[in-house]
């Protein structure tokens, strides 16, 4: 698995949930179809269509961060988040003729030349999260693209660990190894905090 299958797999999928937050700060989450990817070989960016006169517009121009998740056959689940900015005004005619073109259900929505009420949107400098839930134990595994930054999470077993053995009970995916001190392979942790809340000398600690 890397960056690129995983965007891949987000324009498979097709339908994403796509997450943003309004102006008094409330979430906001909708269904984004009209998604392409850039470049097509290795794909680091994703391109998507909305019309300018929706509050998803209004919300990805006042502050871009933006995220993104999908859920496949295989369950897999894959998280994007990055910020989002319109693609210059000189390329917009091509991106929106590109996304009709990869995306015909949208003559439906915007037919003939409905279409240029619309703004086509970059999502670039990415985060991505992949969460296999198919196997056993579960795996999960997180790529950056560009200046995307991932935020640390889950949880790590300090020096103050005395090898009770009581997180490694505690753990439903048994993805920590006894140790000096105990360690848990976070390509497999469920960031349940089991282990976190039975710990008797505060050894585990909470990451980001």
């Amino acid at each position: 698995m890397d960056a690129a299958t995983c965007l891949r797999k987000v324009a498979l999928v097709g339908v994403v949930s796509y997450a943003t937050v309004d102006a008094s700060g409330a979430p906001q989450v909708r269904l984004v179809s009209a998604i392409s990817l850039e470049p097509k070989d290795r794909p680091e960016r994703l391109f998507f269509f909305t019309a300018r006169g929706k509050d998803f517009c209004e919300e990805l121009l006042a502050d871009g961060r933006s995220q993104l998740v999908v859920h496949t056959r295989f369950n897999e689940m894959i998280r994007v988040s990055g910020v989002a900015r319109p693609v210059p005004e000189s390329e917009q005619g091509a991106w929106i003729d590109r996304i009709f073109a990869e995306q015909p259900l949208l003559q439906n929505v915007y037919p003939g030349d409905s279409r240029s009420i619309g703004v086509v949107f970059e999502l670039a400098d990415l985060a991505i999260e992949y969460f296999d839930l198919g196997e056993r134990s579960i795996f999960r595994q997180t790529y950056t693209v560009g200046e995307g930054r991932a935020r640390p999470k889950g949880f790590i077993i300090t020096d103050a660990c005395i090898g009770c053995g009581a997180c490694a009970s505690a753990c439903p995916q048994r993805c920590i190894e006894p140790g000096d001190p105990y360690a848990i392979e976070p390509e497999h942790c469920l960031h349940c905090g089991a282990c976190f809340e039975v710990c008797p000398v505060d050894a585990v600690k909470r990451l980001g």
